[in-house]
């Protein structure tokens, strides 16, 4: 996906949530959707990958090289002793 593409498909989600075809939510999901379809697809090494576990950054999604790189991203964010696992999303 192209920039442009990335653009309009989120400037359509806009529209829908403006015409009350979706809620906050939904619109949410969708933005997170198109956003991480475009950061990984111009770089086909890039990858998202999701933190879980108790920690601040449970839920917490970055784009990475590596299941390392992405965990290493996430610990740049936390306090020394937090647990957590990241998983590579598809």
């Amino acid at each position: 996906m192209d920039r442009i593409s990335a653009l309009r498909n989120i400037e359509d989600a806009l529209a829908g949530f403006e015409d009350d075809e979706q809620t906050l939510p939904e619109l949410e999901r969708e933005v997170r959707g198109i956003l991480r379809t475009y950061a990984t697809s111009f770089d086909e090494e890039l990858s998202p990958y999701r933190a879980t576990g108790e920690s601040a950054v449970a839920g917490v999604v970055v784009v990475a090289r590596s299941r390392t790189d992405a965990r290493e991203q996430l610990e740049a964010h936390l306090e020394a002793d937090a647990h957590f696992e990241v998983e590579r999303l598809e």
